[in-house]
C-alpha cells in the first residue's frame, strides 16, 4: 500500500472543501449536507465542523445508505433508510469518500429524488480516481487521483480506522 494522504492533506483538503461551497453557495443558507454511508458521513461531519469554525454556522447532516437503489447490486430485501430533515428546497450537498464509477453517487441521487425535491445537488468526493460508467462528476474534489482498474483506493477515518490517511492498494 502506498499513502497519497495523511492526516494533514486530509484536513487541509477539508478546510479547501468547505471554504469551496461556502464561497459556491454564496453562503450556507439552506445548504444540507448528506453523507453517504459509511465513510462519507464522517467526511460530512467533518465539513460540518469546518463550516461551523468558518462561518459560525451549523449545517445539517444527514445520512444516506443508497444500497436499494443502485442498479448493479440491487437487494430487494433491503428497503430504503429514511434520513431525517427536510431537504426540498434545499442545496443538498452529497458527500462520499471515493468518486469512482459513478453508480452509488447516481442511486444516492435516486434516493435524494424519492425524499423530496432538493433546490440542486452538488458532489464532494475526498478522492477521485476516475473510471466513470455515467456522466457523473464530482463539484469539489479533496483530490484526484489517476487509478488502474486493478487498484482499489482505502481511505482510513480516525472515527473507523484508528488513522486518518488515504491509501492506494495493488
Amino acid at each position: 500500500m502506498h499513502k497519497i494522504l495523511d492526516e494533514l492533506a486530509m484536513k487541509r483538503a477539508t478546510a479547501r472543501i468547505a471554504n469551496e461551497i461556502i464561497e459556491r453557495n454564496k453562503g450556507l443558507d439552506d445548504v444540507v449536507l448528506i453523507g453517504i454511508v459509511t465513510r462519507g458521513e464522517f467526511f460530512a461531519r467533518r465539513l460540518q465542523e469546518k463550516m461551523k469554525q468558518i462561518e459560525g454556522v451549523h449545517v445539517p447532516v444527514y445520512t444516506l445508505d443508497p444500497s436499494f437503489f443502485r442498479d448493479d447490486r440491487r437487494d430487494e430485501a433491503f428497503l430504503p433508510m429514511e434520513f431525517m430533515g427536510k431537504i426540498d428546497g434545499k442545496r443538498v450537498v452529497l458527500v462520499d469518500d471515493v468518486l469512482y464509477t459513478g453508480r452509488t453517487v447516481r442511486a444516492a441521487m435516486d434516493a435524494l429524488m424519492v425524499k423530496d425535491r432538493p433546490k440542486l445537488v452538488e458532489l464532494v468526493g475526498l478522492v477521485d480516481r476516475g473510471h466513470r460508467e455515467l456522466p457523473i462528476r464530482g463539484d469539489f474534489i479533496g483530490k484526484n487521483v489517476p487509478t488502474a482498474q486493478s487498484e482499489k483506493i482505502i481511505v482510513h477515518f480516525k472515527e473507523s480506522d484508528g488513522e486518518d490517511a488515504v491509501y492506494v492498494e495493488g
